[in-house]
């Protein structure tokens, strides 16, 4: 994909994560810091930031038993992983180094496998629709 186009891409998911976010957080703007997740969850931007989306999402999984414990599971596995499929594929561009590009086809191939288990199990187990 020539680069111009995963800017736009980028582009665009930010827009439509911003929107996400903007109604699922009651109509505020993502505060200055911070990003929106395309689940709509908010993102600190301090450092790479993925310790404070893993603590957001093992939040979402707190208190949680059974059913309701594994519907938050694959949602949030599902979105965990798509981050790392769209990271891989900017790597697969945009990388130098040909072992970091052979991991990065590696991470979409499993990752998306499971992406797709892991939707099947939702429709299957709690008629979800993706």
């Amino acid at each position: 994909m020539e680069k111009n186009n995963v800017l736009v891409i980028a582009l665009l998911v930010l827009i439509i994560g911003f929107g996400a976010g903007y109604v699922a957080h009651g109509n505020q703007a993502a505060e200055t810091g911070s990003h929106v997740m395309s689940n709509g969850m908010m993102m600190d931007d301090n450092g790479m930031g993925m310790g404070n989306a893993m603590d957001d999402m093992m939040v979402g999984l707190s208190g949680k038993t059974g059913d309701d414990f594994d519907k938050a599971f694959l949602s949030e596995m599902i979105v965990h992983h798509e981050g790392a499929v769209s990271m891989a594929k900017a790597a697969l561009t945009d990388a130098k180094h040909p072992e970091l590009k052979q991991m990065a086809q590696n991470i979409i191939s499993a990752q998306t496998t499971e992406i797709q288990q892991m939707q099947a199990w939702q429709k299957s187990w709690y008629n979800v629709q993706q």
